[in-house]
């Protein structure tokens, strides 16, 4: 590794994270402002799902014009919302077409640290968490958290720098949904999800979906998570989090 590179990789990244956007056709905030002002702040900007309301390809297409004032890397993963209308597919070229790195299962590496997402899924959390007993529709449910979780496996084995997040929609642990009412926590998110970040040296672990969750906690294997939904208070007092890693 060269001097160059050595610096590369020890130099501190900036990272801002800020999920559940839900862009409406009609009567949305512009995040033109927003979206350049992160860009004066970060080094990268981290979007963890709920790009849109309603998973309509107009409201894709509003949310990639607002992208426009952003001029550092994005990378994002989408959320339950994109998928509402049937159209992900159409929604997630939109996205795509921004330049964003959308990640469905896959890793890329930007200024040296190594990004990891997937949607993820509901299941629960503990000894509560779902399992695949009974009725095809629960086992159906229950295989769905599994492949996400497997999926993301896959992901992270993909990594090669020595820093990495994890960027998932879904909350990988109950502590960040906190806040929530008790009886939806099972639709909030899954511990499968920090089962498998807890197998891999992951530096930090950012999600949305929860909106009346608390800002940080930690997986069982001690990485750091934050719910960085728009509506959650962050220490910055803004819409996003700023992270250094």
């Amino acid at each position: 590794m060269s001097q160059a590179d050595r610096t590369l990789t020890s130099a501190k990244v900036r990272i801002a994270a800020m999920g559940d956007l839900h862009v409406k056709e009609q009567d949305s905030p512009s995040y033109k402002e927003l979206f350049s002002e992160v860009s004066q702040e970060a080094d990268i900007l981290v979007l963890t799902g709920d790009l849109t309301d309603l998973g309509k390809p107009r409201e894709a297409e509003l949310l990639v014009a607002d992208l426009r004032s952003c001029s550092i890397p994005v990378v994002g993963v989408l959320g339950n919302h994109d998928y509402e209308c049937g159209h992900v597919e159409e929604v997630r070229a939109i996205i795509k077409s921004s330049g964003m790195h959308l990640l469905e299962g896959q890793a890329v590496d930007l200024n040296g640290v190594g990004f990891a997402g997937v949607k993820g899924f509901a299941g629960g959390f503990g000894r509560f968490m779902l399992s695949s007993f009974g009725e095809p529709a629960i086992k159906a449910m229950v295989a769905e958290s599994v492949e996400e979780s497997m999926r993301l496996e896959n992901a992270l084995r993909q990594i090669r720098s020595e820093r990495a997040m994890v960027v998932l929609h879904y909350a990988p642990i109950v502590e960040t949904v906190e806040g929530e009412p008790i009886e939806i926590y099972p639709f909030l998110g899954s511990s499968r999800l920090a089962e498998t970040i807890d197998r891999f040296p992951v530096s930090a672990v950012v999600h949305g979906h929860a909106h009346r969750g608390k800002y940080s906690g930690k997986t069982p294997g001690g990485a750091p998570v934050y719910n960085v939904a728009s509506h959650v208070e962050k220490p910055t007092g803004k819409a996003y989090a700023l992270l250094d890693l």
